[in-house]
């Protein structure tokens, strides 16, 4: 199967060492009504010199799953791509109850939210051209909030409209799960119900959770697991995440892959909340992973024919499958 990219379509074979959540420009509903100083030439710039950095440590693609509302921009990341010569992968989808689903969407069934994500992978994101290569769902959002006790109402409707359109084209979903109250099992029950196979599921941010049974429970159904938040100290620090993945890898589950959830580029005034996260983070950034992950698995006895598998033969095969 044929992989849209932001610049055409490629083999799976073809990605290579790939971070699979990575957001080269993104910004919370709303970011471009706050936006008045956006210096998009300068911030083009910004993001090309760290696309350009992680390309020579070896990295040949990364996956942008933006959900539509969260600043989406195709033009942006297909100049980046024409400019690095990183292959990049965006995504179709919608976001969580606590920060996405505008009210269009809410309105809407599943099945009228799922032509959308069909049109945006199969004719192209709005008039651009450009196809969706993988679709984005997310449950789960903000202490207090009810998508923190389970999966709420609307969640569930944004689920199964990404059921129907992977099943209508083929291409993988990949899900953002919260890491405090994570409930990658109910959406693969979801996901299921509608006829989706585990394997072309992502059950994302799923490293700062540090439950074995959780991990278990989700290989063993023949999903796959995210690790994809290194360098995010404030959510859950690295040893943990290390811990979990080399203690997974041990006894053979090696159904995994690797990101940092970086954002490149935001739209929009930050506030104080992700001010602080940004600044108590300060490895948060496209080359953790490569400067100081891989060698800290090197480190634990991990092979490299591991290490291969978790960027290489992971990705490939999460979209070959």
């Amino acid at each position: 199967m044929k992989i849209n990219t932001v610049l055409g379509s490629c083999d799976p074979a073809d990605l290579g060492p790939t971070l699979v959540h990575e957001h080269l420009l993104t910004g919370m509903p709303g970011a471009y009504l706050d936006a008045a100083d956006f210096d998009r030439k300068k911030e083009f710039s910004n993001v090309a010199g760290a696309v350009e950095k992680v390309k020579q440590q070896g990295i040949t693609t990364l996956i942008d799953p933006c959900p539509m509302e969260l600043g989406r921009d195709p033009e942006f990341a297909a100049a980046i791509s024409d400019r690095t010569g990183m292959r990049v992968i965006m995504s179709t989808g919608l976001y969580n109850d606590a920060m996405g689903i505008p009210t269009h969407f809410r309105m809407k069934d599943s099945d009228e939210i799922a032509e959308l994500y069909v049109r945006e992978i199969t004719e192209g994101i709005g008039s651009t051209g450009i196809k969706a290569g993988l679709i984005k769902a997310a449950n789960s959002g903000i202490p207090g909030h009810p998508g923190e006790a389970g999966i709420t109402h609307v969640e569930e409707k944004v689920f199964r409209a990404a059921a129907r359109a992977q099943k209508a084209t083929g291409v993988p979903i990949l899900v953002h799960n919260s890491e405090t109250a994570p409930f990658g099992r109910q959406v693969l029950d979801i996901l299921g119900s509608e006829g989706v196979e585990p394997k072309r599921v992502m059950i994302g941010h799923a490293c700062g959770v540090g439950d074995m049974r959780y991990y278990f429970d989700i290989l063993e159904r023949g999903a796959w697991l995210g690790f994809d938040r290194f360098g995010i100290e404030m959510v859950a620090p690295d040893r943990l995440r290390l811990a979990s993945l080399i203690g997974l890898l041990g006894v053979g589950y090696d159904r995994i892959m690797l990101a940092h959830d970086t954002v490149n580029c935001w739209l929009g005034r930050l506030g104080k909340g992700m001010q602080a996260m940004i600044r108590n983070s300060p490895k948060w950034k496209l080359t953790h992973i490569t400067e100081d992950i891989l060698p800290a698995l090197r480190k634990a006895g991990v092979s490299q024919a591991s290490i291969d598998t978790l960027l290489v033969k992971n990705p490939r095969d999460y979209f070959a499958a």
